[in-house]
């Protein structure tokens, strides 16, 4: 035997597995407004088609929010969520996540019409009532498509989005144990890891859960380096080997914070809902762009997209045959 190949086996029985790293692609939201980007879809046909290429291009979770298809507000509609809902499924395999947080004015029950009418795989859960200020975003624009959109940013100065303990239970019981979704938890500041630890105590939550750790919204933590570690450390404090972790970012802190969570062994969040932007002055086209964008990196980190049957192995999803649309 050479030398060479020596080295050869010796490569190959080192040589370890990448690790598979999650992407998530949030389509549309319940923030930004059709004023701010032409690529923003709202219409059913454009938000499933949105959806589609972004889980071609490398995502395996689509959270999805619904819009008003004549003028583009955000809506708890389960009749304007199954107008693409059903397009999504039959086109790709990714996992479908649909809010329930919906959009500002809306009650508990509004928010979870389509859910639980859908039963989905996964739903977006916010770990509690938060400040949600995108009034500052009204100021930027003079003229507008529609006449919601700036008093709507406007009253997000006098808004609290709402999630209780009572709520939070109502949620985890109702859709979670009647539906067998699973949830990507959202949490926006410290005191939400801990209201999360509060319910994975009472075993309402089971391991391996979501934590998707939220940067830059203006009533929560701020994007910088330091709170993406804090928060990710606290989650390892309060919940050991029992989660996976995610970070998403609101707008210029997109990329740079999905970077760091990356080399910190995390899995990421990308889409229109958070950042309108691919680059620094330069508007994404559409929601595929940045998904491209966030692979690129993370293959470049010697890391690997995940697929959607190993996504869901990893959080151990019911499948897509066991959902309602």
């Amino acid at each position: 035997m050479t030398i060479d190949n020596l080295n050869s086996r010796s490569s190959a029985a080192m040589a370890k597995p990448k690790r598979k790293v999650i992407v998530t692609c949030a389509v549309t939201g319940g923030i930004h407004t059709p004023t701010m980007s032409e690529g923003l879809p709202y219409k059913p046909a454009d938000i499933a088609s949105q959806a589609i290429a972004a889980a071609e291009a490398g995502a395996s979770i689509l959270h999805l929010h619904a819009r008003d298809p004549d003028d583009g507000r955000p809506t708890p509609d389960p009749d304007v969520f199954m107008q693409f809902l059903p397009v999504i499924k039959q086109s790709t395999d990714a996992v479908v996540n649909i809010t329930t947080g919906g959009g500002m004015g809306m009650t508990v029950d509004q928010r979870l019409a389509a859910p639980m009418k859908a039963a989905p795989e996964m739903c977006s859960l916010n770990m509690g009532s938060m400040n949600f200020g995108i009034f500052p975003m009204a100021a930027r624009y003079k003229d507008w498509k529609f006449d919601w959109e700036k008093p709507f940013l406007e009253a997000s100065d006098d808004f609290i989005f709402r999630n209780t303990f009572k709520d939070i239970d109502y949620i985890l019981r109702e859709l979670g144990e009647g539906h067998g979704t699973r949830f990507e938890f959202e949490c926006y500041d410290v005191g939400h890891l801990y209201t999360l630890a509060h319910f994975v105590d009472r075993g309402m939550i089971k391991p391996p859960f979501l934590v998707q750790t939220i940067f830059g919204i203006l009533g929560g933590i701020g994007a910088d380096p330091e709170n993406v570690t804090f928060m990710k450390h606290t989650a390892d404090k309060l919940f050991g080997n029992d989660f996976v972790w995610s970070v998403l970012a609101a707008g210029r802190h997109q990329m740079p914070s999905l970077t760091q969570a990356l080399v910190m062994g995390g899995n990421v969040r990308v889409g229109l809902e958070d950042s309108l932007y691919l680059g620094p002055g330069q508007l994404a086209a559409n929601n595929a762009e940045q998904v491209t964008k966030i692979r690129t990196i993370i293959e470049a980190l010697d890391l690997e997209v995940a697929t959607p049957t190993e996504t869901r192995e990893m959080l151990t999803l019911k499948g897509g045959d066991r959902v309602n649309f």
